[in-house]
Protein backbone atom coordinates (compact mmCIF):
# COMPACT_ATOMS: atom_id res chain seq x y z
CA UNK A 1 0.00 0.00 0.00
CA UNK A 2 1.52 3.42 -0.67
CA UNK A 3 1.12 6.26 1.18
CA UNK A 4 -1.37 8.72 0.53
CA UNK A 5 -1.63 11.64 3.01
CA UNK A 6 0.24 14.55 2.24
CA UNK A 7 2.74 14.56 5.06
CA UNK A 8 6.15 16.28 4.95
CA UNK A 9 9.03 15.57 6.90
CA UNK A 10 10.79 18.81 8.81
CA UNK A 11 11.81 17.86 11.50
CA UNK A 12 15.89 16.77 11.17
CA UNK A 13 15.49 13.51 13.19
CA UNK A 14 12.64 12.51 10.40
CA UNK A 15 13.97 8.86 8.95
CA UNK A 16 13.49 9.44 5.53
CA UNK A 17 12.40 6.20 2.94
CA UNK A 18 15.46 5.37 1.27
CA UNK A 19 18.04 6.57 4.10
CA UNK A 20 16.32 3.68 6.76
CA UNK A 21 18.37 0.84 6.79
CA UNK A 22 16.93 -0.94 10.01
CA UNK A 23 14.63 0.44 12.19
CA UNK A 24 13.53 -0.86 15.60
CA UNK A 25 9.87 -1.00 16.18
CA UNK A 26 8.09 -0.67 19.56
CA UNK A 27 5.79 -3.09 19.22
CA UNK A 28 2.86 -3.62 21.51
CA UNK A 29 0.65 -6.15 19.15
CA UNK A 30 -1.59 -3.83 18.82
CA UNK A 31 -4.14 -2.57 15.69
CA UNK A 32 -1.57 0.37 14.82
CA UNK A 33 1.93 -1.29 15.25
CA UNK A 34 0.49 -4.62 13.46
CA UNK A 35 0.07 -2.70 10.55
CA UNK A 36 2.90 -0.60 10.39
CA UNK A 37 5.50 -3.51 11.38
CA UNK A 38 3.87 -5.12 7.11
CA UNK A 39 3.31 -1.57 6.18
CA UNK A 40 7.66 -0.34 7.06
CA UNK A 41 8.75 -3.48 5.22
CA UNK A 42 6.32 -2.50 1.85
CA UNK A 43 7.26 1.31 2.30
CA UNK A 44 10.67 1.50 3.63
CA UNK A 45 12.10 -1.51 2.24
CA UNK A 46 14.32 -2.38 5.71
CA UNK A 47 15.17 -4.73 7.84
CA UNK A 48 12.48 -4.72 11.44
CA UNK A 49 13.29 -5.63 14.82
CA UNK A 50 10.06 -5.45 16.92
CA UNK A 51 10.97 -4.10 20.47
CA UNK A 52 7.82 -5.02 23.31
CA UNK A 53 9.06 -3.81 26.39
CA UNK A 54 7.39 -5.61 29.69
CA UNK A 55 5.75 -2.73 32.05
CA UNK A 56 3.40 -4.82 33.84
CA UNK A 57 0.48 -5.61 31.13
CA UNK A 58 -2.42 -6.67 32.46
CA UNK A 59 -4.68 -7.97 29.64
CA UNK A 60 -1.74 -8.75 27.26
CA UNK A 61 -0.40 -12.01 26.51
CA UNK A 62 3.30 -10.66 25.54
CA UNK A 63 4.43 -14.13 24.36
CA UNK A 64 1.74 -14.45 21.98
CA UNK A 65 2.57 -10.71 20.59
CA UNK A 66 6.35 -11.70 20.20
CA UNK A 67 5.24 -14.61 18.13
CA UNK A 68 2.50 -12.28 15.78
CA UNK A 69 6.03 -9.75 15.44
CA UNK A 70 7.82 -12.33 13.77
CA UNK A 71 4.90 -13.74 12.04
CA UNK A 72 4.19 -10.36 10.39
CA UNK A 73 8.53 -10.39 9.00
CA UNK A 74 9.99 -8.76 12.11
CA UNK A 75 13.95 -10.29 11.69
CA UNK A 76 13.93 -10.16 15.55
CA UNK A 77 11.67 -9.80 18.41
CA UNK A 78 12.97 -8.57 21.33
CA UNK A 79 11.00 -8.86 24.69
CA UNK A 80 12.38 -7.33 27.47
CA UNK A 81 11.13 -7.42 31.09
CA UNK A 82 11.69 -3.97 32.79
CA UNK A 83 8.50 -4.22 35.94
CA UNK A 84 11.16 -4.10 38.50
CA UNK A 85 12.67 -1.04 36.71
CA UNK A 86 9.95 0.73 35.70
CA UNK A 87 8.32 0.07 39.38
CA UNK A 88 11.23 0.93 40.98
CA UNK A 89 12.53 4.42 38.63
CA UNK A 90 8.90 5.31 37.47
CA UNK A 91 6.05 4.65 39.53
CA UNK A 92 7.47 4.88 42.84
CA UNK A 93 8.05 8.70 41.81
CA UNK A 94 4.06 8.79 40.59
CA UNK A 95 3.37 7.72 44.14
CA UNK A 96 5.03 9.88 45.95
CA UNK A 97 3.79 12.88 43.88
CA UNK A 98 0.04 11.37 44.27
CA UNK A 99 0.20 11.61 40.45
CA UNK A 100 -3.19 12.61 38.58
CA UNK A 101 -4.12 14.89 36.12
CA UNK A 102 -7.53 16.77 35.80
CA UNK A 103 -9.41 14.14 37.56
CA UNK A 104 -8.54 10.69 38.23
CA UNK A 105 -6.30 9.51 36.04
CA UNK A 106 -3.09 8.78 37.23
CA UNK A 107 -0.67 8.88 34.33
CA UNK A 108 -0.44 5.27 34.07
CA UNK A 109 0.39 6.12 29.65
CA UNK A 110 2.74 8.88 29.58
CA UNK A 111 4.97 7.09 32.92
CA UNK A 112 6.07 4.70 30.81
CA UNK A 113 6.92 6.25 27.86
CA UNK A 114 10.31 7.73 28.72
CA UNK A 115 11.09 3.78 29.80
CA UNK A 116 9.99 2.75 26.49
CA UNK A 117 12.28 5.22 24.56
CA UNK A 118 15.37 4.76 26.91
CA UNK A 119 14.59 0.61 25.87
CA UNK A 120 14.21 1.43 22.28
CA UNK A 121 17.77 3.25 22.23
CA UNK A 122 19.47 0.88 23.53
CA UNK A 123 17.96 -2.10 21.32
CA UNK A 124 18.71 0.14 18.51
CA UNK A 125 22.73 0.82 19.38
CA UNK A 126 23.48 -2.78 19.97
CA UNK A 127 21.56 -3.72 16.84
CA UNK A 128 23.67 -1.10 15.14
CA UNK A 129 19.69 -0.01 13.65
CA UNK A 130 19.81 3.92 12.47
CA UNK A 131 15.62 4.33 13.27
CA UNK A 132 13.05 3.83 15.58
CA UNK A 133 9.44 3.77 15.24
CA UNK A 134 6.78 3.59 17.15
CA UNK A 135 2.70 3.75 16.61
CA UNK A 136 1.68 7.18 18.07
CA UNK A 137 -0.89 9.63 16.06
CA UNK A 138 0.23 13.23 14.62
CA UNK A 139 -2.67 14.34 17.34
CA UNK A 140 -1.72 12.30 20.49
CA UNK A 141 0.49 13.43 23.59
CA UNK A 142 2.74 10.39 22.96
CA UNK A 143 4.57 11.53 20.12
CA UNK A 144 5.79 14.10 22.14
CA UNK A 145 6.65 11.80 24.66
CA UNK A 146 8.33 8.97 22.61
CA UNK A 147 10.46 11.06 20.05
CA UNK A 148 11.60 13.75 22.53
CA UNK A 149 12.66 11.02 25.11
CA UNK A 150 14.40 9.53 22.75
CA UNK A 151 16.05 12.84 21.19
CA UNK A 152 17.55 13.17 25.07
CA UNK A 153 18.87 9.51 25.03
CA UNK A 154 20.65 9.90 21.21
CA UNK A 155 20.65 12.76 19.87
CA UNK A 156 21.36 11.46 16.07
CA UNK A 157 18.74 9.01 16.46
CA UNK A 158 16.33 9.21 13.06
CA UNK A 159 12.61 8.34 14.20
CA UNK A 160 9.27 7.18 12.02
CA UNK A 161 5.73 7.69 12.95
CA UNK A 162 3.92 5.97 10.36
CA UNK A 163 0.23 6.78 11.78
CA UNK A 164 1.21 10.07 10.33
CA UNK A 165 2.95 9.13 7.30
CA UNK A 166 0.21 6.55 5.49
CA UNK A 167 -2.93 8.62 5.12
CA UNK A 168 -5.23 5.64 6.92
CA UNK A 169 -7.78 6.39 9.27
CA UNK A 170 -9.13 3.72 11.91
CA UNK A 171 -11.29 1.89 9.54
CA UNK A 172 -8.82 1.97 6.51
CA UNK A 173 -6.31 0.70 9.07
CA UNK A 174 -9.11 -2.70 9.80
CA UNK A 175 -9.21 -3.25 6.06
CA UNK A 176 -5.36 -3.20 5.75
CA UNK A 177 -5.02 -5.83 8.47
CA UNK A 178 -7.84 -7.72 7.24
CA UNK A 179 -6.37 -7.22 3.37
CA UNK A 180 -3.21 -8.37 4.75
CA UNK A 181 -4.45 -10.94 7.45
CA UNK A 182 -3.12 -9.33 10.31
CA UNK A 183 -4.84 -10.62 12.92
CA UNK A 184 -5.50 -7.74 15.59
CA UNK A 185 -8.27 -7.46 18.77
CA UNK A 186 -10.27 -5.15 16.75
CA UNK A 187 -11.46 -7.33 13.95
CA UNK A 188 -11.36 -10.88 16.34
CA UNK A 189 -13.99 -8.95 18.81
CA UNK A 190 -15.67 -6.68 16.41
CA UNK A 191 -15.35 -3.60 18.23
CA UNK A 192 -13.67 0.02 17.57
CA UNK A 193 -11.63 0.50 20.41
CA UNK A 194 -7.94 0.60 21.07
CA UNK A 195 -5.72 -0.07 24.32
CA UNK A 196 -2.62 0.89 26.15
CA UNK A 197 -1.78 -1.07 29.36
CA UNK A 198 0.83 -1.67 31.98
CA UNK A 199 1.12 -2.04 35.94
CA UNK A 200 0.45 1.24 36.31
CA UNK A 201 -3.03 1.29 35.00
CA UNK A 202 -5.55 0.70 31.42
CA UNK A 203 -6.36 3.53 28.91
CA UNK A 204 -9.02 3.28 26.62
CA UNK A 205 -9.36 5.26 23.73
CA UNK A 206 -11.82 4.99 20.17
CA UNK A 207 -15.39 4.46 19.16
CA UNK A 208 -18.06 6.11 21.66
CA UNK A 209 -15.26 7.25 23.77
CA UNK A 210 -14.55 9.78 21.32
CA UNK A 211 -17.78 11.71 21.14
CA UNK A 212 -18.49 13.33 24.78
CA UNK A 213 -22.20 13.73 23.84
CA UNK A 214 -22.25 9.48 23.28
CA UNK A 215 -22.42 7.37 26.37
CA UNK A 216 -19.60 5.06 26.29
CA UNK A 217 -20.29 1.28 26.93
CA UNK A 218 -17.96 0.03 29.54
CA UNK A 219 -19.48 -3.68 29.78
CA UNK A 220 -17.79 -3.38 26.40
CA UNK A 221 -14.73 -0.98 26.95
CA UNK A 222 -13.25 -2.37 30.14
CA UNK A 223 -10.80 -4.99 30.51
CA UNK A 224 -9.73 -5.18 33.88
CA UNK A 225 -12.57 -3.86 36.24
CA UNK A 226 -15.57 -5.17 36.95
CA UNK A 227 -18.57 -1.75 36.46
CA UNK A 228 -19.43 -1.15 39.57
CA UNK A 229 -23.39 -3.15 39.05
CA UNK A 230 -20.88 -6.83 38.96
CA UNK A 231 -18.90 -5.60 42.14
CA UNK A 232 -19.73 -7.52 44.88
CA UNK A 233 -21.94 -6.66 47.23
CA UNK A 234 -19.89 -7.02 50.36
CA UNK A 235 -17.22 -4.49 51.28
CA UNK A 236 -13.28 -5.73 51.33
CA UNK A 237 -11.23 -4.20 54.40
CA UNK A 238 -7.78 -3.69 53.54
CA UNK A 239 -4.24 -2.18 55.16
CA UNK A 240 -1.27 -0.78 53.48
CA UNK A 241 1.94 -0.17 54.99
CA UNK A 242 4.30 2.57 53.66
CA UNK A 243 8.03 3.76 54.35
CA UNK A 244 9.02 6.77 53.03
CA UNK A 245 6.21 7.04 51.00
CA UNK A 246 6.59 3.83 49.01
CA UNK A 247 4.30 0.69 50.20
CA UNK A 248 5.74 -2.30 51.40
CA UNK A 249 3.14 -4.05 53.01
CA UNK A 250 -0.06 -5.20 51.97
CA UNK A 251 -2.25 -6.67 54.54
CA UNK A 252 0.40 -7.95 56.79
CA UNK A 253 2.29 -9.43 53.48
CA UNK A 254 5.68 -7.77 52.77
CA UNK A 255 5.64 -7.28 48.73
CA UNK A 256 8.01 -5.85 46.26
CA UNK A 257 6.46 -2.81 44.66
CA UNK A 258 5.39 -4.67 41.51
CA UNK A 259 3.52 -7.72 43.37
CA UNK A 260 2.20 -5.52 46.00
CA UNK A 261 0.38 -3.32 42.91
CA UNK A 262 -0.79 -6.27 41.13
CA UNK A 263 -2.28 -7.39 44.30
CA UNK A 264 -3.98 -4.14 44.35
CA UNK A 265 -4.99 -4.23 41.11
CA UNK A 266 -7.08 -7.36 41.22
CA UNK A 267 -8.87 -6.24 44.58
CA UNK A 268 -9.30 -3.14 42.94
CA UNK A 269 -10.59 -4.20 40.03
CA UNK A 270 -12.93 -6.96 41.70
CA UNK A 271 -14.54 -3.57 43.31
CA UNK A 272 -14.75 -1.90 40.54
CA UNK A 273 -12.31 1.00 42.34
CA UNK A 274 -10.32 3.33 39.94
CA UNK A 275 -11.81 3.48 36.56
CA UNK A 276 -13.07 7.04 35.41
CA UNK A 277 -14.65 8.66 31.71
CA UNK A 278 -11.98 11.66 31.61
CA UNK A 279 -12.06 14.70 29.81
CA UNK A 280 -8.55 16.40 29.38
CA UNK A 281 -7.02 18.78 27.52
CA UNK A 282 -4.34 17.25 25.18
CA UNK A 283 -0.41 18.64 25.18
CA UNK A 284 -1.62 19.00 21.48
CA UNK A 285 -4.52 21.80 22.17
CA UNK A 286 -7.05 19.26 21.41
CA UNK A 287 -9.93 18.19 23.91
CA UNK A 288 -10.65 14.58 24.16
CA UNK A 289 -12.24 11.74 26.29
CA UNK A 290 -10.70 8.55 27.14
CA UNK A 291 -11.78 5.65 29.57
CA UNK A 292 -8.89 5.02 32.31
CA UNK A 293 -9.12 2.04 34.85
CA UNK A 294 -6.32 2.28 37.59
CA UNK A 295 -7.55 0.47 40.22
CA UNK A 296 -4.19 -0.30 42.18
CA UNK A 297 -3.04 3.28 41.35
CA UNK A 298 -6.82 4.72 42.67
CA UNK A 299 -5.83 2.43 46.24
CA UNK A 300 -2.49 2.98 46.40
CA UNK A 301 -2.40 7.48 45.86
CA UNK A 302 -5.66 7.73 48.27
CA UNK A 303 -4.43 5.85 51.05
CA UNK A 304 -0.54 7.56 50.33
CA UNK A 305 -2.41 11.16 50.25
CA UNK A 306 -4.10 10.75 53.69
CA UNK A 307 -1.06 9.10 55.47
CA UNK A 308 1.05 12.34 53.73
CA UNK A 309 -1.14 14.89 54.85
CA UNK A 310 -0.83 13.08 58.64
CA UNK A 311 2.44 13.64 59.03
CA UNK A 312 2.58 16.92 57.45
CA UNK A 313 2.33 20.25 58.62
CA UNK A 314 -0.42 22.65 57.17
CA UNK A 315 2.06 24.84 54.93
CA UNK A 316 4.17 21.61 53.78
CA UNK A 317 0.56 20.16 52.67
CA UNK A 318 -0.68 23.21 50.70
CA UNK A 319 2.33 23.17 49.04
CA UNK A 320 2.84 20.29 48.49
CA UNK A 321 -0.58 20.50 46.29
CA UNK A 322 1.18 22.83 43.85
CA UNK A 323 4.20 20.40 43.44
CA UNK A 324 1.81 17.35 42.91
CA UNK A 325 -0.50 19.32 40.17
CA UNK A 326 3.03 20.84 38.68
CA UNK A 327 4.48 17.54 38.33
CA UNK A 328 1.40 15.72 36.92
CA UNK A 329 1.48 18.24 34.18
CA UNK A 330 5.20 17.94 33.39
CA UNK A 331 4.77 13.89 33.22
CA UNK A 332 1.68 14.02 31.28
CA UNK A 333 3.08 16.98 29.14
CA UNK A 334 6.64 14.65 27.89
CA UNK A 335 8.71 16.69 30.57
CA UNK A 336 10.42 13.61 32.04
CA UNK A 337 13.88 14.70 31.30
CA UNK A 338 13.06 17.98 32.32
CA UNK A 339 15.38 19.59 34.78
CA UNK A 340 12.85 20.98 36.82
CA UNK A 341 11.25 17.94 36.92
CA UNK A 342 14.17 16.09 38.56
CA UNK A 343 14.46 19.48 41.32
CA UNK A 344 10.36 18.33 42.06
CA UNK A 345 11.73 15.06 42.44
CA UNK A 346 14.05 15.74 44.81
CA UNK A 347 11.52 18.19 47.03
CA UNK A 348 8.95 14.99 46.91
CA UNK A 349 11.34 12.78 48.14
CA UNK A 350 12.28 14.70 50.73
CA UNK A 351 8.64 15.71 52.08
CA UNK A 352 8.02 11.01 51.86
CA UNK A 353 10.88 11.03 53.78
CA UNK A 354 8.37 10.98 56.77
CA UNK A 355 5.56 9.52 55.34
CA UNK A 356 5.88 5.98 56.89
CA UNK A 357 3.05 4.27 58.76
CA UNK A 358 -0.23 2.01 58.37
CA UNK A 359 -3.80 3.08 56.55
CA UNK A 360 -6.81 1.17 56.26
CA UNK A 361 -9.15 1.11 53.52
CA UNK A 362 -12.58 -0.21 52.96
CA UNK A 363 -13.34 -0.96 49.25
CA UNK A 364 -16.83 -0.78 48.02
CA UNK A 365 -18.95 -0.91 44.22
CA UNK A 366 -15.96 1.86 43.19
CA UNK A 367 -15.48 3.56 46.48
CA UNK A 368 -12.79 3.94 49.02
CA UNK A 369 -13.24 5.10 52.70
CA UNK A 370 -10.00 5.81 54.28
CA UNK A 371 -11.08 4.22 57.56
CA UNK A 372 -7.80 4.85 60.13
CA UNK A 373 -4.16 6.04 59.33
CA UNK A 374 -1.25 5.06 62.42
CA UNK A 375 2.17 6.66 62.15
CA UNK A 376 4.75 7.09 64.45
CA UNK A 377 5.25 10.56 62.45
CA UNK A 378 1.83 11.56 63.09
CA UNK A 379 1.45 15.13 63.84
CA UNK A 380 -1.95 14.61 65.71
CA UNK A 381 -2.21 15.18 69.68
CA UNK A 382 -5.12 13.64 71.01
CA UNK A 383 -4.93 16.24 74.34
CA UNK A 384 -4.62 19.13 72.14
CA UNK A 385 -7.50 18.12 69.34
CA UNK A 386 -10.04 16.30 72.15
CA UNK A 387 -13.17 17.97 72.50
CA UNK A 388 -13.80 16.62 75.83
CA UNK A 389 -12.35 18.71 78.76
CA UNK A 390 -8.64 18.91 78.66
CA UNK A 391 -5.85 21.58 80.43
CA UNK A 392 -3.16 20.80 77.28
CA UNK A 393 -4.64 23.38 75.20
CA UNK A 394 -5.31 27.03 76.20
CA UNK A 395 -8.47 28.08 75.29
CA UNK A 396 -7.56 31.51 77.42
CA UNK A 397 -5.18 32.29 74.12
CA UNK A 398 -7.87 31.90 71.46
CA UNK A 399 -9.75 34.84 71.64
CA UNK A 400 -6.51 37.21 71.45
CA UNK A 401 -5.82 34.90 68.56
CA UNK A 402 -8.75 35.97 66.66
CA UNK A 403 -8.48 39.65 67.47
CA UNK A 404 -4.56 39.34 65.80
CA UNK A 405 -5.78 36.95 63.01
CA UNK A 406 -8.64 39.18 61.76
CA UNK A 407 -6.59 42.34 62.43
CA UNK A 408 -5.89 42.98 58.23
CA UNK A 409 -9.18 41.64 57.27
CA UNK A 410 -11.49 43.84 59.92
CA UNK A 411 -9.00 46.87 58.80
CA UNK A 412 -9.63 46.22 55.09
CA UNK A 413 -13.62 45.40 55.42
CA UNK A 414 -14.30 48.11 57.35
CA UNK A 415 -12.31 51.02 55.35
CA UNK A 416 -14.83 49.49 52.50
CA UNK A 417 -17.46 50.27 54.45
CA UNK A 418 -16.58 53.74 55.36
CA UNK A 419 -15.88 54.37 51.40
CA UNK A 420 -19.18 53.44 50.52
CA UNK A 421 -21.25 55.46 53.20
Amino acid sequence: MKTTTTYKKIASHEGKIGEVKKCVLLYSGGLDTSVMLKWIQDTYKCEIIALTIDIGQQADDLEEIKKKALKLGAKKAYTLDCKDEFAKNYVSKAIKANAQYQGDYHLSTPIGRPLLAKKAVEIAMKENADCIAHGCTGKGNDQVRIESSILCFNPKMKVIAPVREWGMGRDEELKYAKKNNIQVPQLKKNVPYSWDDNMWGVTGEGGEIENPELIPPLEKILQICNTQEKAPDKKEIISITFEKGIPVVLNDQKLSLVELIKKCNEIGAEHAIGYVILYEDRLVGLKVRGVYENPGAHIIISAHKVLEKLVSTQQENEFKELIDSKWAYFCYGAKWLEPTMQHLNKYIDDMNEKVSGIVTLSLYKGKIDVLSVKSKNSLFNHNLATFNKNSAFNQNCSAGFIEIYSLAMKTAYNLELRAEN
